[in-house]
């Protein structure tokens, strides 16, 4: 064999080894293994995965064009921790998106389609009666991303998914608050059920609504967390003076 077809083989083994730890990184990130603003070691990752640190430093590349991570001059690999004001922009551009799928789908949605949605909507609805926020927050994102490639339009599909990965660290945090679970599951119902109609203008705006319900949720939710931040950091205050007294 020529120096030229061992070059290409050990070509495509690297970019094949990136890939893989490239989804595995991503994978736990978009699960919550690393949480937003926590740092990722090359070393520590490369050993943990049992590579070199060379596809663990492509890997971070990929992941911070898919605006997962950040990279810091002297610093390292951080994943990203996403302003409330760019995630607000992100539902904005989601909710345009979604009401073309839904009027896509009303169209051209098929019987067997419809079926496979109705059977993870069944599954998050028992997800809800579990009180099991990480699973339906899997089925949240299932749902939604087969909404997407259902349309059949490979660009509208890259592009949603990229955005989605953005946000769902935003999206777990909403759906980590119970109450909210059996809101959502309904959303889901009612936007299966205005595809089924056939209607493109009822299809959208249930796609529509639900994705800008899901940013008032995420407004509000983050300006919950903001103010129980407050209340911990007036606590401690007043412990550490009581303390010094």
């Amino acid at each position: 064999m020529n120096a030229v077809a061992n070059a290409t083989i050990a070509l495509l083994q690297s970019s094949s080894l990136t890939s893989v730890v490239q989804q595995e990184i991503e994978r736990a990130i978009l699960q919550g293994e690393y949480a937003p603003g926590s740092k990722l070691i090359e070393a520590t990752l490369a050993v943990k995965m049992g590579v070199s640190r060379g596809p663990v430093r492509e890997a971070f590349r990929m992941l911070e064009e898919a605006g997962l991570v950040r990279t810091e001059k002297n610093r390292g690999v951080f994943v990203r921790d996403i302003p409330i004001d760019e995630a607000v922009e992100i539902f904005d551009l989601r909710a345009a998106m979604d009401e073309l799928v839904g009027r896509r789908l009303a169209e051209h949605i098929t019987p067997a389609q419809l079926k496979e949605l109705k059977g993870l909507v069944d599954a998050m609805e028992k997800a809800v009666k579990a009180e099991d926020a990480y699973n339906y927050h899997l089925l949240n994102l299932k749902f939604h991303d087969r909404l997407v490639e259902m349309t059949g339009n490979g660009k509208l599909t890259a592009i949603y998914r990229k955005l989605i990965k953005e946000l769902s660290l935003f999206r777990r945090l909403n759906l980590a608050d119970g109450w909210l679970l059996p809101i959502s599951a309904s959303e889901h119902r009612q936007i299966i059920k205005a595809i089924a109609s056939g209607d493109p203008v009822a299809a959208g705006k249930a796609m529509y609504d639900h994705a800008m319900d899901s940013k008032e949720r995420t407004i509000e939710n983050d300006l919950r967390r903001q103010e129980r931040a407050r209340e911990r950091d007036a606590a401690t205050a007043k412990n550490a003076k009581a303390s010094r007294a």
